[in-house]
């Protein structure tokens, strides 16, 4: 038996927008012990978001050591070691110092907006999209990489001479992670080069095409490699000898987690923003309804898996906002009592557009707007039009994919962090007029991750152990009446239509 085989655990570095986990699981997917540190969010300018990549490596250093120590863990009863992390955000650092030439710049952030337009009127906004599934956004990483090449001094010709790295978090951590400047390993894999636009989805290779329309040197960019497989054994102390086995962007690992391993298999996850993921298989659908197709995950050497999904920019962070900005509430945790002491919305509906409007609208000049405010309003309405918003904005995801799928969805699985609020699960089931599933575990996006390292060293036999992990802890089933989900979903999208255009 190998040392793989008789470890007992596997553990996962879930390395999110607002904070940094690791989570060490057991083999029917239960959590024995985590840690969890936030780090800052950087305002530079209106609508520019960053992220110290070093504060972030520090966390992650820091919470492994917590959650082990706590759970009386060490490197060797580990049979590997997965990464999941927020997608798009763009990393730069210097191979030979180990520091980011630049703060991180993060997915939600909008300052390409002049380059997204500006490309769009050499094309279109889809003049990529049939390469890389992806529509012209400031949300994808090749503009704010280009971006770092132009403005940082000295950047470019560091990229161009190999001597300037780029990647997304996850690339970040595993160089770091397996020797940062000391020889790590520059890789990322399928599902997160997928979110870049500079990879071709058929090849799931680097494209010339597209690297040359950005401007990109390849020198600077990792070696894309599968979701499940040993990429090499950390060097990091507390993690010393476990190979690192499984890397996948955060959405599409709460896919795996919720074994949604079948085609048509769909998955909602609430956290920051929201995403919506479809399984299609083998297959990459090419979205007519304002969805991207994306690399769902790739195990070892076996054929891609495709997704179509809904991304949603702004969910949990509106809650956030609610808390930190308006200072309506203390915790995020009271959102869901205060929402409770009215019976509806007071026909109060929120647009959180902060950062423009993702899928299915991609509207950048799109801006927040509060909409159907009378003097009857009060503090409890605005809560409950802030969980509602987040339903809202699923179903918009939701009725494009039935339209690109060709098949209405019959039940959606749920996870994240805003699972735990009740009233917003039922409202998502009334709106949707569709069965809502949140399973036991739902922390997926971690789970996904120790599922992909777990498989590719045999800690787990196949995806049949984690469809068979698989439970349900509660499920809501719609309690609306048809006229009056209309009535609501119609007014939604009037005050939609009034945060287009802010922007010109």
């Amino acid at each position: 038996m190998t040392p793989e085989h008789r470890a007992r655990y596997v553990g996962a570095i879930d390395q999110g927008t607002t904070s940094t986990r690791f989570m060490v699981f057991g083999r029917q997917g239960e959590t024995l012990c985590s840690a969890q540190l936030e780090h800052r969010q950087i305002y530079p300018q209106p609508g520019w978001v960053e992220h110290d990549a070093l504060e972030i490596w520090a966390n992650t250093r820091q919470v492994i050591e917590t959650a082990l120590a706590r759970g009386g863990i060490g490197a060797r009863d580990l049979a590997a070691v997965g990464i999941t992390n927020q997608r798009e955000t763009t990393v730069l650092w210097d191979r030979r110092t180990g520091r980011p030439l630049h703060n991180a710049i993060v997915w939600q952030d909008t300052r390409v907006a002049p380059r997204v337009a500006a490309f769009a009127r050499q094309g279109g906004q889809d003049r990529f999209r049939d390469k890389t599934g992806l529509p012209l956004a400031t949300y994808f990483s090749a503009l704010k990489l280009a971006w770092l090449l132009d403005e940082v001094p000295q950047a470019r010709t560091l990229a161009e001479a190999g001597d300037a790295l780029f990647g997304t978090v996850d690339s970040w951590l595993l160089w770091n992670l397996t020797g940062g400047p000391e020889g790590g390993l520059h890789v990322t894999d399928a599902t997160n080069a997928s979110r870049t636009q500079l990879m071709n989805l058929a090849t799931l290779e680097w494209d010339e095409q597209l690297l040359s329309a950005f401007a990109v040197p390849r020198a600077c960019l990792p070696r894309i490699r599968s979701s499940s497989e040993v990429y090499a054994e950390s060097r990091l102390p507390a993690l010393a000898g476990v190979p690192i086995a499984g890397d996948l962007g955060d959405q599409q690992a709460a896919l795996v987690g919720q074994a949604c391993l079948s085609r048509g298999d769909a998955k909602n996850t609430y956290g920051t923003g929201c995403f919506l993921l479809m399984n299609t298989g083998e297959r990459a659908v090419p979205s007519k309804a304002g969805l991207i197709t994306t690399v769902a995950y790739r195990l070892g050497q076996e054929k891609p898996c495709y997704a179509l999904e809904g991304s949603i920019a702004v969910a949990g962070a509106l809650v956030q906002w609610l808390r930190d900005q308006l200072g309506l509430i203390r915790s995020s945790a009271e959102i869901e009592s205060l929402a409770r002491e009215v019976k509806d919305n007071g026909d109060v509906y929120f647009v959180p557009a902060f950062s423009g409007l993702f899928a299915p609208h991609w509207q950048a000049g799109a801006r927040g707007v509060i909409a159907g405010l009378t003097a009857y309003a009060g503090r409890a309405h605005l809560a409950r039009a802030v969980l509602e918003a987040t339903a809202y904005q699923t179903r918009d995801v939701l009725g494009a994919m039935a339209k690109d799928s060709g098949a209405p969805l019959t039940e959606l699985r749920v996870d994240g962090g805003m699972v735990v609020n009740e009233l917003l699960m039922q409202f998502q089931a009334d709106i949707l007029d569709v069965g809502v599933v949140r399973p036991r575990v739902t922390e997926t996006t971690a789970l996904g991750a120790a599922y992909a390292a777990g498989l590719a060293t045999g800690y787990w036999r196949s995806c049949e152990d984690l469809v068979a992990n698989w439970q349900v802890d509660r499920r809501w089933q719609p309690a609306m009446s048809a006229e009056r989900r209309a009535q609501l979903y119609h007014a939604w999208q009037k005050a939609l239509e009034r945060s287009l255009g802010w922007v010109e």
